[in-house]
């Protein structure tokens, strides 16, 4: 084998995505597990709460994962008391979801965690290569908008 078709795993921008991905996870994950959260519960708290989604398909595109994923995510939070589900206005067959105050107690427990776990990480980028960091992902998932079973 040549040295030009060898693969360097350390130089692949896909394992340097998935080792910076992981740890941002873990950190993420960590932070929020001493709240009882998972990161598709915080999630689902982000969607309903901050970005006022309350129908669970809505729910789901926004988290990035699957309708089924969304249901059992919803169904453990409901059952946990973090959110209510009620008939939907316009049609009764809908469920509309809404944050109890657990689950707005628990929104505003968890955001300093993930503003500090997103501020280590743009922390060592200027402004300027953070947005060419953005514009980067963004162009790289453009065409990969499959939901996830699991985040």
């Amino acid at each position: 084998m040549t040295s030009a078709a060898k693969y360097r795993l350390h130089e692949s921008i896909g394992y340097l995505l998935s080792l910076t991905s992981r740890a941002q996870e873990r950190r993420l994950d960590e932070r929020l597990k001493t709240l009882g959260l998972t990161r598709i519960t915080w999630c689902v708290l982000l969607a309903v709460g901050n970005e006022a989604l309350c129908n669970p398909s809505l729910i789901a595109a926004f988290v990035g994962i699957d309708r089924t994923a969304t249901s059992r995510a919803l169904r453990q939070m409901e059952a946990e008391g973090m959110i209510a589900r009620r008939a939907g206005q316009a049609d009764g067959r809908t469920r509309a979801v809404q944050l109890t105050q657990m689950g707005c107690d628990l929104l505003g427990a968890g955001t300093p965690f993930a503003q500090a776990n997103a501020a280590r990480i743009v922390g060592a980028l200027s402004c300027s290569e953070v947005a060419s960091l953005r514009q980067i992902l963004a162009k790289i998932r453009a065409d990969d908008e499959t939901p996830l079973h699991r985040l």
